[in-house]
């Protein structure tokens, strides 16, 4: 869902998003120009500045590097994928990143930035970072300002373009052929261009054939979610980068029962460092179960089954009525909760979660993607159901393990708490 490479760490309350625009480099004094920077071996050619095009003074410092990702079984294509990207013959311009939230989409787009900015010919180059629906409301406010011009010139003359969730433009046919006409226009400049989105190009509907087939040109590649190994080499790197000493037995309960996301595993330590500087203490094996009661599974993932019982809990409806053709606004929230929990914590296509549901492919896309939208907008309603997400993903293990051993809900599970916290939920689409 929405945006996010979230690179950017959505987890942290004072997290970067995409800049609106942006110079790669470091900023010289107001007035001054910039230094003329060393050439060097591996110096791409970026096009040559348009007659009349104006350099913009924003400098963006990018916060991830290929340095410092993790490379494993579930991410190496990505990161091969990402590094060619930045060589001179790497044969295409574009590269398309697809994974579910918070497995290094946003890092491997800023890596590549980084790279690209840092090995190009000019000080100062021309990138834009956005996500898709910022692409979206700038071109509307072009258009309803009769200032279209500028808004192309400015996206078609860039010598670096990230775009994040590209599947936000799904349906939306004149956004997608400016985008299309943007590409063109960059692809004949030789500038290069990264997208991200939470789909494959191939899961993608209502998009136009012609802007599938020039992304389908480039390098596309799908990062998934690491196995044990690689989770214990993020833990040790994340650890690092904050700090934090993590004692053998304390890794090795993180590591077996946090295996979500990658955002996950740093929030997980950003916890438990301000814990062991709260208690002027070190990481103790108590504080690593508490993390796993707050972020971990001490049972296999949710099923379908259990997704679809939970959600009517939260919501105070009946499986039937989420698989029902009504529109009313509460079945299609929890419809597009369960769509959103049901990718994320089983191992369905896309197209098995909509049969689940009597709905088609595109309607699962749909109602994922306004979810995502809204939590990574951060606004009262992206709370709420990050919150009631939260509630459920915290508690359906512990319930899960109880029904199997014959056990009721557990007593820190209160569908009203879940149930009021949804009330004021309204996503627009079914």
């Amino acid at each position: 869902m929405q945006k996010k490479l979230s690179g950017i760490q959505s987890i942290s309350a004072n997290s970067l998003s995409p800049s609106p625009s942006f110079e790669a480099g470091n900023a010289p004094p107001r007035g001054t120009p910039p230094a003329p920077r060393p050439l060097s071996a591996l110096q791409l050619n970026l096009p040559v500045p348009l007659p009349g095009s104006q350099t913009r003074e924003l400098v963006y410092s990018w916060r991830f590097s290929f340095e410092d990702f993790v490379v494993g079984p579930c991410n190496e294509l990505a990161y091969a994928a990402s590094r060619s990207m930045c060589g001179e013959a790497s044969g295409t311009g574009i590269l398309y990143l697809a994974s579910p939230p918070g497995l290094g989409k946003t890092h491997l787009m800023q890596a590549a930035g980084r790279m690209l900015t840092e090995r190009c010919n000019r000080s100062l180059p021309r990138v834009e970072y956005l996500t898709a629906e910022e692409f979206v409301s700038r071109l509307w406010l072009a258009i309803k300002g009769q200032d279209t011009d500028r808004f192309k010139t400015r996206y078609r003359t860039a010598d670096l373009l990230l775009l994040e969730d590209v599947h936000f433009l799904q349906g939306k046919e004149a956004m997608q052929a400016e985008f299309l006409a943007t590409l063109k226009a960059l692809s004949d400049r030789g500038s290069r261009i990264v997208c991200t989105s939470s789909f494959q190009l191939k899961d993608l509907r209502k998009m136009d054939e012609q802007l599938l087939s020039r992304l389908s040109a480039g390098l596309l590649s799908s990062i998934g979610r690491p196995d044990e190994e690689t989770r214990r080499r993020i833990f040790r790197s994340k650890a690092a980068a904050q700090h934090v000493t993590l004692p053998e037995e304390v890794e090795e309960v993180l590591v077996r029962h946090i295996n979500n996301d990658v955002r996950q595993i740093e929030s997980c330590l950003q916890n438990l460092a301000f814990k062991a500087r709260l208690y002027n203490s070190a990481v103790t094996l108590q504080m690593a179960w508490e993390a796993v009661q707050t972020y971990g599974t001490l049972t296999p993932a949710l099923n379908m089954d259990l997704i679809v019982d939970l959600v009517c809990k939260g919501f105070g409806l009946l499986p039937e009525q989420i698989s029902s053709s009504c529109r009313k606004q509460e079945f299609v929230s929890a419809r597009n909760t369960a769509f959103y929990l049901a990718r994320k914590h089983t191992d369905l296509s896309l197209e098995a979660i909509g049969q689940y549901f009597n709905r088609r492919h595109s309607t699962v896309i749909k109602g994922i993607t306004s979810l995502e939208r809204e939590m990574s907008r951060q606004s009262p309603l992206g709370h709420q159901l990050a919150s009631t997400i939260a509630l459920i993903e915290r508690n359906g293990p512990e319930i899960r393990q109880g029904k199997q051993l014959g056990r009721s809900s557990p007593a820190n599970f209160d569908p009203g708490q879940a149930e009021s916290s949804i009330n004021a939920i309204s996503i627009n689409t079914r």
